[in-house]
């Protein structure tokens, strides 16, 4: 069975290429807990899929600190990260596989994350993805971070292919929202204390990994696409 309306592939990164949600929790709760910010170590990361800018907006507007500035705290945490990612990160199971079947399909692979430009290609490269993606959107863009659609909708216009024609891979449920309200397919691989969240309902896949991806599904989804078109 060909595929009849899926064209290309949008991925996130964090979370689901990389297992970097938990050192952005670690890199907030060191950087935010010394300025003094309230922080849950324990809890899960309640700004999953926001852009860094706008999770250290939020935190400064609750309790704001002197100084230093909220540019130079989105430097510092973004720094943090990327040592973390080089030190402790793994790839997560799954993506190469999922590569590769998109590979042999000939169908383009995207990145479409709300990481910055900066930080996307220290994690790329350490990883050695760099040159697995036909294009590269960043929410440092956009007006809005996820859940606005925006950085998905650019994703799509760098390689000329409709949204309706895309297929979108998360793991956050801003990323899944942000997904459909683009009009786009999206297969969720949430993390296990995400997976209950009433976005995921709305995903039209949902995966414990990306290892459960296979062409079948990928059939399935573009099936049940090209029957709603």
């Amino acid at each position: 069975m060909g595929l009849q309306s899926l064209r290309a592939a949008i991925f996130d990164m964090d979370g689901l290429l990389v297992d970097t949600e938990r050192l952005w929790h670690q890199a907030e709760f060191e950087i935010l807990g010394d300025l003094g910010v309230p922080f849950d170590h324990d809890a899960g990361r309640k700004s999953k899929g926001m852009r860094v800018d706008e999770v250290v907006a939020m935190h400064h507007g609750d309790s704001p600190w002197p100084s230093p500035s909220q540019e130079d705290v989105v430097a510092q945490i973004l720094d943090r990260v990327g040592e973390l990612a080089e030190q402790v990160g793994n790839l997560l199971p799954g993506v190469l596989s999922t590569f590769q079947l998109f590979d042999d399909l000939k169908i383009p692979k995207v990145l479409a994350s709300s990481t910055p430009h900066r930080l996307i290609r220290r994690i790329l490269e350490h990883f050695d993805l760099s040159e697995r993606f036909e294009t590269i959107s960043s929410a440092e863009d956009e007006p809005y971070g996820k859940p606005n659609p925006g950085v998905f909708l650019t994703a799509a216009k760098t390689i000329g292919v409709v949204p309706t024609a895309c297929v979108v891979f998360e793991d956050a449920p801003a990323g899944v929202l942000a997904a459909k309200a683009a009009r786009m397919t999206c297969v969720a691989v949430p993390d296990p204390t995400d997976r209950e969240h009433r976005f995921m309902g709305i995903a039209d896949l949902v995966l414990p990994t990306l290892e459960h991806f296979t062409l079948d599904e990928l059939e399935r989804l573009d099936d049940r696409v090209f029957k709603s078109s």
